[in-house]
Formats: C-alpha cells, sequence, structure tokens
C-alpha cells in the first residue's frame, strides 16, 4: 500500500552519446551535450530529493538500475509510446492505477530552475483545482498535475510546437472550471539557454 496519495512521474532520456540534446549537440558536439544533460539530470535529482511524494523515473529507452537514481526511491518504469502525448498517457494510466494515488504530476529533466516548492505547490493546489500547470517560456509547460486522468490533454498536439500550452489551456477550459497556473520558467532546449542558465543560474 502506497504511503503517500501524491506521485510524481519524472520523464528523462537514457543519457547515451548522440542520444540527448540533439539541438545542442549541433552547436557543441555530442559530448558536449551529453555533459550538459547529465548535469540537468543531476539537478533534476536535486529538486526531487526532498519533494514529499512518490516518485515513478521513466526511462526512454532502457530501465537502468545502477545510476544516480536510488532504487529505494525511485520506482523505475520504461515510457511506452509513438510520441510524447501518448508515452505521458500510458505513464499517468499506470501510476494512477497503484493502490492509494490520489494526484500526479509529471516533469522532465529540462527544467533546471524549478523549485521544489513548486512542485509540492501543484499537489496542495489540486485540492481546489482539477488541473495544475506550470508554463514554459517556449510555449510548453515543464509541469503537468491533474488528479483525474483526461486523456483528451494528450491528443491532437504538435509537442515539438510552441503551442503546446495554448492548446492544453484550450482542453482545460473546455472541461473545467478550475485550474491553476504556477509561474514561468525556461527549460534548457538550445545552447544559448544552456549558456543563460550558466550565466545566471535560478535566476534565469
Amino acid at each position: 500500500m502506497q504511503s503517500n496519495q501524491n506521485a510524481l512521474i519524472i520523464f528523462i532520456k537514457n543519457p547515451e552519446l548522440g542520444n540527448v540534446k540533439t539541438r545542442i549537440a549541433n552547436v557543441v558536439g555530442d559530448e558536449k551535450a551529453l555533459e550538459i544533460y547529465k548535469h540537468l539530470l543531476q539537478k533534476t535529482l536535486e529538486i526531487v530529493t526532498n519533494v514529499n511524494c512518490e516518485k515513478y523515473l521513466y526511462y526512454s529507452d532502457k530501465i537502468v538500475k545502477n545510476d544516480i537514481w536510488d532504487n529505494k526511491i525511485f520506482k523505475k518504469k520504461l515510457q511506452k509510446g509513438n510520441d510524447l502525448g501518448e508515452r505521458m498517457l500510458n505513464a499517468f494510466t499506470e501510476v494512477f492505477a497503484e493502490e492509494g494515488i490520489k494526484n500526479i504530476a509529471i516533469i522532465g529533466s529540462d527544467c533546471p530552475s524549478l523549485p521544489p516548492s513548486f512542485i509540492q505547490k501543484a499537489f496542495e493546489e489540486l485540492r481546489f483545482n482539477s488541473f495544475v500547470l506550470g508554463p514554459a517560456y517556449d510555449g510548453g509547460y515543464y509541469l503537468l498535475a491533474m488528479r483525474q486522468l483526461r486523456y483528451e490533454l494528450f491528443e491532437k498536439i504538435v509537442w515539438s510546437g510552441p503551442l503546446v500550452l495554448s492548446e492544453t489551456m484550450k482542453k482545460i477550459n473546455k472541461m473545467v472550471k478550475t485550474h491553476y497556473l504556477l509561474p514561468a520558467l525556461p527549460d534548457v532546449d538550445t545552447f544559448a539557454d544552456w549558456e543563460n542558465y550558466e550565466k545566471n543560474g535560478l535566476n534565469l
């Protein structure tokens, strides 16, 4: 039986040469891109460590037992689906099926300026709101939380485009009257994003 009704899904890519941060790799090469991604993974680990919830780590390609993610803390699973929406839907479906889980949030590994308090705030706001979103500067979102699975949120969206947040909001507004938006934050997707992060840190 779960000890906590809140669950956090963390989506990561397996940190392998030539497989991560391709837009950054186009500028600085695969080795530097992998180094940057490993830093982002370490930051994500630090962010989620003190968040009070069950934690589910979803790998992109294969589950790794011996890495920075403690097997005793993180329930390790594999992403399944043809695109990001399908993979997120499948992950939410799996975790909602776990005994005792009532609220779920999902994040990726591209937002090193995400305060742990924002994740905790998302769970708190689910007491009063059906959905919580964390807008990203690039038009996407760095966090999505819900208390009931709605598959519509993961369908018919161009996941690599700049309208992910706005299209998701349109769907939410048709479903419910109550949602909560966290403060907007930047993702690290390009080398310019990384340079800004290095320069400004959490004040990016």
